[in-house]
């Protein structure tokens, strides 16, 4: 566990450390560049939204450009001097709203209870723990923009005698000292550590308390979710700590903007377990009642879920690195169009996935036949069916295609079909023929697995080597398996009574009449030599 503290917190160090140089990345634009980009012609400063001057001024606070940060105060003729005082106080102890929480609008945040022109983003270091405000006007060029109050720095005045500037002592990094950094990273492995005693003491006490833990549902649902609840814990608690530490701000700011990444990743990680302990629940349950097709919906539900949680954390973290997510989806919209058209075959395959949901024509675990597939259904997924054939392989159709086919489901059969044809031999006279017919349909109604009334045997053909019983009737069978088991006890039923009768089951037979070399030798009076007058084919004849 020391090693993977050691990573995860070298890993934020390394995020924050480089985040400047990721905004001048090609191709990825921080709210602050877009804002700085966009607003160039009128404010050179990115003061339009109150993110845009509060990131602005942390900046310039950050270089010791005291003279660019004069530009982030209402009260504009002593600026630096502001400057330096509102940096001391928020050393000592003061707080900034987080990167995430300020509004990237104009017009800031209108539901805040303030004055439209007026906008709370963090709080000083005194006991009463005055506000700190922005407040939006026109400037020398017309155009509106958001700095420091002039009640602010009153308020910042009013404390600065009061406090004791933190000292700038030993190597700068990222416009703070290295010893800040290394405050806040020992907060950071506290907070981290005990939370994980926390859950490690959690666990080991639900190992004891519970019994077959290892088949106890709640405690592994509890071992799953324990360590992104433990993480998420950890990141919120170092937030709520490390937020009016008295370190330097920038430090400060830095590191608390891009330790939120690190809180949706345990927030989606320990979601995404909740989504499959949940599911998993729900698909036990619904097995055991024989509701295939629910597993089915709970298996696209859950699939469905982590796409939706994993794009929401996308964004989530795509916000706090600074780029403009909303343009990003807008422009979702105006490619949408085109998108569509190249995702058609997508598109239907998830309709069709939708439709197989809801029409229900077959289940998982059924036994069909689709086109010229057949076997059981293992998976209905998002895009496509899985179907085991017969010869054990796996074959994949897209649930577009599959909806659409004629789908035979033979596990929705209620019963199973006999009709089987009967041979008996020709010569055995008609009352025979009528009692082997009777003896038939008798061993149908004495049969407990077939279903009445409907079941009759009769007569039906002279066929070319037999007289031809055919027998319909159906068999009430849980599954083909158990069918062919009692179809197998007919056919021997029958054979034994038909045997018991004196009725022989017939076979192919030929019989040749040779007539005219007969008709020769009497003409001339010579003796007629002897012919074959039956062809036996297959063993079943006589020849003389």
């Amino acid at each position: 566990m020391v090693r993977v503290a050691c990573r995860f917190w070298a890993a934020l160090l390394m995020i924050s450390l480089v985040s400047p140089a990721f905004a001048q990345l090609p191709g990825i634009q921080t709210d602050e560049a877009a804002s700085t980009e966009a607003a160039a012609p009128s404010d050179p400063y990115g003061r339009e939204t109150p993110r845009g001057a509060v990131s602005g001024l942390l900046a310039a606070l950050a270089e010791r450009d005291y003279a660019r940060a004069s530009h982030y105060f209402e009260a504009s003729d002593r600026g630096e001097q502001l400057a330096r005082e509102l940096q001391a106080v928020l050393d000592a102890g003061g707080a900034l709203q987080p990167f995430g929480a300020l509004s990237n609008e104009p017009t800031g945040i209108l539901e805040d209870g303030l004055e439209p022109n007026s906008e709370r983003v963090g709080e000083l270091g005194n006991a009463e723990e005055t506000p700190i405000r922005l407040t939006r006007t026109t400037n020398d060029e017309g155009v509106a923009v958001w700095r420091v109050s002039r009640e602010t720095t009153r308020v910042v005045r009013s404390l600065q005698p009061d406090v004791t500037p933190v000292a700038e002592s030993g190597p700068q990094i990222a416009g703070a000292s290295l010893s800040d950094w290394l405050k806040l990273l020992g907060i950071a492995v506290l907070v981290f550590f005990g939370f994980h005693l926390v859950n490690a003491s959690i666990l080991a006490i639900m190992a004891r308390v519970i019994p077959h833990r290892k088949q106890s549902s709640v405690y592994r649902f509890a071992q799953a979710a324990m360590p992104p609840l433990s993480l998420l814990l950890s990141t919120i608690a170092f937030q709520l700590w490390a937020r009016s530490f008295p370190v330097s701000i920038v430090a400060r700011q830095l590191l608390l903007r891009y330790v939120g990444i690190f809180a949706w990743v345990a927030l989606a990680w320990f979601l995404a377990r909740l989504i499959d302990a949940i599911s998993k629940l729900a698909i036990s349950r619904m097995e055991g009642l024989e509701r295939r097709q629910a597993v089915s919906v709970i298996t696209l539900m859950r699939r469905a879920g982590k796409v939706l949680l994993l794009f929401v954390a996308a964004v989530a973290i795509l916000d706090t690195f600074g780029i403009d997510v909303t343009t990003g989806v807008a422009a979702l919209g105006i490619g949408g169009i085109a998108l569509a058209l190249g995702a058609q075959k997508t598109v239907e395959n998830l309709v069709g996935s939708v439709t197989l949901i809801a029409d229900r024509p077959v289940q998982v675990g059924d036994f069909c036949r689709v086109g010229d597939v057949v076997g059981t259904v293992e998976d209905i997924g998002i895009r496509s069916t899985r179907i085991r054939t017969l010869e054990r392989t796996l074959v994949t159709i897209p649930n577009g295609d599959f909806s659409s086919r004629q789908i035979e489901n033979f596990a929705k059969r209620d019963r199973f079909l006999f009709n089987p044809v009967i041979g008996v031999e020709y010569g055995i006279g008609s009352a025979r023929l009528l009692q082997a017919v009777e003896t038939v349909e008798s061993v149908l109604h004495s049969h407990s697995r077939i279903t009445e009334p409907g079941a009759r045997a009769r007569f039906t053909t002279f066929g070319d080597s037999a007289l031809n019983i055919e027998v319909f009737a159906y068999m009430e069978a849980a599954d083909y398996d158990e069918s062919l088991v009692i179809r197998q006890d007919l056919m021997l039923t029958i054979f034994a009574k038909l045997e018991e009768l004196g009725v022989d089951i017939a076979f192919p037979t030929r019989t040749l009449h040779l007539v005219t070399e007969n008709r020769a030798a009497k003409s001339e009076g010579r003796e007629a030599p002897p012919l074959p007058i039956r062809d036996s084919r297959d063993g079943g004849g006589e020849q003389s």
